[in-house]
């Protein structure tokens, strides 16, 4: 740890989280608490609401498990939220058109308040899915 409080090693956590709406407010607060411990109170107010977006999609649009992904290295952290679908997410209407929206602001958001985000294919415990992820850099 650094004189900062902040924790200059890696880590990561993955939280497998189930199909069910109330999983989004299971990962967020185990996400404050994950950051919280490892000195990135700075990073948790915008971290949360990324989190939140992503696994609400991982939950809404999908129909199988998901898992939320914390990583830290190199003074950036990653969130990313696994489901079983393969298919890759909508990609995002500029935010300015997604403030009239109901639906689909989400990854408006990510992208508007993450230093870089993006999806990729991904097998996990031999099954096929996606993670959409995003990162926050504390510099």
């Amino acid at each position: 740890m650094s004189e900062t409080g902040i924790t200059t090693d890696p880590w990561e956590y993955c939280l497998s989280i189930p199909n069910d709406p109330r999983a989004v407010t299971v990962s967020r607060r185990t996400l404050r608490l994950i950051l919280t411990l490892h000195g990135l109170i700075r990073l948790v107010d915008v971290a949360e609401l990324l989190a939140a977006e992503l696994v609400s999609n991982a939950v809404r649009h999908t129909k199988g498990p998901a898992a939320l992904r914390v990583r830290w290295s190199a003074g950036v952290l990653r969130i990313g939220a696994w489901d079983a679908d393969p298919a890759p997410p909508e990609p995002p209407v500029p935010l300015e058109q997604a403030a009239d929206l109901e639906e689909g602001r989400g990854l408006a958001l990510v992208r508007a308040c993450a230093d870089l985000w993006g999806w990729q294919p991904l097998a996990r415990e031999g099954n096929r899915g996606k993670v959409v992820w995003c990162e926050l850099a504390t510099a």
